[in-house]
């Protein structure tokens, strides 16, 4: 009878391990997905928190240049964390922002 306790156990465990893997698998397959749609003027923050926007990207050399306010910075691609959405309601806002900052 004991043999049969740690037979489940030992079952369980793997299918915890299945299950794991399954999601991290999923993950870096949605991870590497939205690296490779990268596009020139999405903008993106790296893992050091920089905010920049994307000017070349090197599907070969696995790299990326980034814009940040004129100057430019490249990266890997594993150094891009996040991929910020495009909205043009925001893009139009910080136009007009702007533009009415220099009327004042």
């Amino acid at each position: 009878m004991p043999n049969a306790s740690f037979l489940i156990v030992l079952i369980a465990m793997f299918a915890l391990m299945f299950f794991m893997s399954r999601s991290q698998k999923k993950q870096y397959q949605k991870r590497m997905e939205s690296l490779n749609k990268l596009q020139k003027g999405n903008e993106v923050i790296t893992i050091g928190g920089l905010y920049g926007t994307i000017d070349e990207v090197d599907t070969d050399r696995k790299t990326v240049v980034l814009d940040v306010d004129g100057v430019y910075l490249t990266f890997e691609l594993g150094a891009v964390k996040t991929v910020l959405p495009v909205s043009e309601g925001s893009a139009e806002s910080t136009t007009e922002e702007s533009d009415s900052a220099f009327e004042q």
